[in-house]
């Protein structure tokens, strides 16, 4: 049997196939008939299969990585969504990884910024300039250093105002703790929030470099993820590695390792369409002379014989351990 229909979106025919198998005395049973099914894409762009990589909703920019441009879906760094790159600590190359996509930004787009939000030191003009960035293009956006610098004066008065009793004094100073401390970095990290929000919504910036930490509100990442689908450049998120076990809208999340000295390792454990089965490895740009890439490569090399020494020793002593006393093997 064969039904025709006309769907009222389209108005377009489409055909339903059955096949029934008749029996005396018995309702028939309707058994759907295989045929070939559209890609996901046809049906919605924002839609793909399991098995295989995504396209981007917006344009993308490729990361100077050709590994890594492969692994991504549509080719490179993708416009219009957030970007999570999480990692142990600050400067294992992460600089290095975003300079060829923040390089071709500014070449092309001399109108446009680049924004850096509380980075976790002042950047180095001579670094940036190594790296090919000009400084003249970028703006660096340091709530958490008011918040201190004004919770410092606020102390610094405090002190001098009870200084005539030491006993009062060491009270009031005793206040400007832990307390007023937590609650001056929430602010700060709500002010940068708020301030990295309208960044993105301003049409202005060329690409968003935020540091962030690890636990957020609820809603924050929503909302810069809504903020981010307006804007036509990257927008990076670097926050700690523990930030891995939280849930994210960001569609792609990155996180980074030092593998050796000029080599990054890059494991894509979000993105959309299937894991990587393993992470990349990634020559950054070398930043060290010659001699100090020997001291360190001779570094790595020393405190990986010493662990594996270490590794055999705690072996052998466990070992010895478990035979009994009094034997000989």
């Amino acid at each position: 049997m064969r039904a025709l229909r006309t769907s009222w979106l389209t108005r377009e025919p489409m055909i339903s196939v059955y096949s029934y198998s008749i029996r005396t005395g018995l309702l028939p049973v309707a058994a759907p008939v295989s045929l070939p099914v559209e890609t996901a894409e046809a049906l919605h762009p924002t839609l793909w299969r399991a098995s295989q990589v995504g396209r981007p909703r917006a344009a993308v920019f490729a990361s100077g990585f050709s590994a890594l441009d492969e692994a991504l879906p549509g080719g490179g760094w993708p416009a219009g969504a957030l970007t999570e790159l999480l990692l142990p600590h600050p400067g294992v190359g992460e600089l290095r990884l975003l300079a060829p996509v923040l390089v071709r930004l500014q070449r092309e787009q001399h109108e446009c910024c680049l924004m850096w939000f509380d980075p976790p030191a002042l950047p180095s003009a001579w670094a940036l300039q190594a790296l090919g960035l000009v400084a003249q293009q970028m703006v660096v956006v340091r709530s958490q250093a008011e918040a201190a610098l004004s919770l410092a004066r606020a102390g610094a008065s405090r002190v001098d105002a009870t200084r005539a009793d030491a006993s009062r004094a060491d009270a009031r100073v005793g206040r400007v703790g832990p307390r007023s401390l937590s609650a001056s970095s929430a602010r700060s990290s709500l002010s940068s929030l708020w301030a990295l929000e309208h960044a993105l919504k301003s049409g202005h910036v060329g690409a968003v470099l935020a540091w962030l930490p690890a636990r957020l509100p609820a809603d924050a990442l929503r909302r810069l993820q809504l903020a981010a689908q307006g804007h036509e450049g990257p927008a990076f998120l670097l926050r700690g590695e523990e930030a891995a076990r939280q849930s994210s809208p960001a569609p792609l999340r990155l996180q980074l390792a030092a593998a050796a000295p000029d080599w990054l390792r890059v494991h894509v454990f979000k993105r959309r369409g299937p894991p990587l089965p393993q992470p990349l490895l990634l020559e950054l740009a070398p930043v060290l002379g010659q001699p100090a890439r020997l001291r360190a490569r001779t570094g790595v090399r020393i405190a990986q014989e010493s662990a594996s020494l270490e590794s055999r020793g705690q072996g052998a002593l466990q070992g010895s351990q478990g035979q009994p006393q009094g034997s000989w093997a």
